[in-house]
């Protein structure tokens, strides 16, 4: 079975038009990528495609118009059956495309399907629950996505990253532990300041960081007199993302979605989200940008450095990203992100509005033992 297959809009309108036909479309190969066609008839709307990566690829005329439209499309209200035909990007289809990239971008293309077929099971199952997460409420959103990561854990992409990467490391590096608190707490008057504190590992999200996180957040939204919440890193790195070291260390999948639930900053982090201000610096990865998408004030240093590798490791986002960052910057560029494992600066992250701000003093601040 081919990897792609390529079809233009007015194929894709014939197949829609016969439920043979589309049925054979959604068993034909894992990525199918639709190039926009004007002439193509306006058919009645499309569902997902299940089992799926839909990309769709718009005419360079449109390129800048999709890239937009794409920005925009945060908490959309209506699913896919009842989308219209004609979106705002000029793509008839491209309500129920995975990714929207602009005409003429082979190197996008090609990038995109090559991470698809490294890890064609990750990929699906993430495209299938982004559509459900720009539709559920967070809460909901969070179950969704653990239960994913979970089946993904036993799959064997994963389990073939895990074994690639103990062949890397026969002879591991010493392992540099962690002194004092993996998270430190300051209160200044109705003000909570939490710190991430294991610089020597950029702040590798580990179990213990992760308890201690929600702990802090628990006391937040116990405390009713704490107005204001300001999440940063100490040393070179807000957050590098989950801490490769435990990967694979799970009892079993099962039991790894019941703690994530039960131990769940993003879940805290929804709550207290209006009162939280988040300050990233150097490493954004993972987990780093996928808690700190939550909160409604994120202020990045110039240094910052944003990607969500997953997907690369045979899973998805699973500290919250695939709702958070859904919620503001869209499905369809939360789905190329971590399809690709991109990294995007501070600047481009700030015209998607995945920050809100860029401010300079943030590097010094956090570079400084006395912060």
């Amino acid at each position: 079975m081919a990897f792609v297959r390529e079809i233009c809009e007015s194929e894709l309108a014939e197949a829609v038009a016969s439920s043979f036909d589309l049925d054979r479309l959604r068993g034909a190969s894992p990525i199918l990528v639709v190039h926009q066609d004007p002439t193509a008839a306006t058919g009645r709307p499309i569902g997902p495609l299940r089992g799926i990566v839909v990309i769709a690829v718009a005419s360079p005329a449109d390129a800048a118009t999709a890239t937009s439209a794409t920005a925009s499309s945060v908490a959309p209200t209506r699913g896919f059956a009842e989308t219209e035909t004609t979106d705002v990007a000029g793509l008839r289809w491209g309500a129920m495309a995975d990714v929207l990239i602009g005409g003429g971008m082979d190197g996008d293309l090609a990038r995109l399907t090559e991470a698809i077929e490294g890890s064609p099971h990750a990929a699906v199952a993430l495209v299938e629950l982004l559509r459900s997460t720009e539709l559920l409420p967070p809460d909901l959103g969070l179950v969704a996505e653990s239960a994913t990561y979970s089946m993904l854990q036993a799959g064997p992409e994963h389990a073939r990253w895990l074994d690639e990467r103990r062949r890397r490391s026969r002879r591991p590096a010493p392992r540099v532990e962690t002194v004092g608190a993996a998270v430190d707490l300051q209160r200044d008057g109705d003000a909570l300041i939490v710190t991430l504190s294991r610089p020597e590992r950029h702040n590798a999200y580990s179990a213990t960081m992760r308890d201690s996180l929600v702990e802090a957040l628990e006391l937040a939204v116990a405390d009713p007199d704490v107005s204001s919440i300001l999440l940063r890193g100490t040393g070179p790195s807000w957050c590098s993302g989950g801490d490769l070291d435990e990967f694979g260390t799970s009892a079993d999948p099962a039991s790894a979605h019941r703690i994530r639930l039960d131990r769940s900053a993003a879940s805290l982090l929804w709550q207290l989200r209006d009162r939280v201000t988040v300050h990233l610096h150097g490493a954004a990865i993972g987990a780093g940008i996928e808690l700190a998408a939550v909160a409604a004030n994120v202020i990045a240093a110039p240094s910052t450095r944003i990607s969500l590798p997953e997907v690369g490791l045979g899973l998805v986002p699973g500290a919250g990203g695939t709702v958070s960052i859904t919620r503001r910057v869209g499905r369809q560029r939360t789905a190329w992100l971590a399809l690709t494992g991109a990294r995007l600066d501070a600047a481009t992250a700030l015209s998607w509005g995945l920050v809100d701000r860029i401010d300079a003093s943030i590097d010094e601040r956090m570079a400084s033992p006395a912060q």
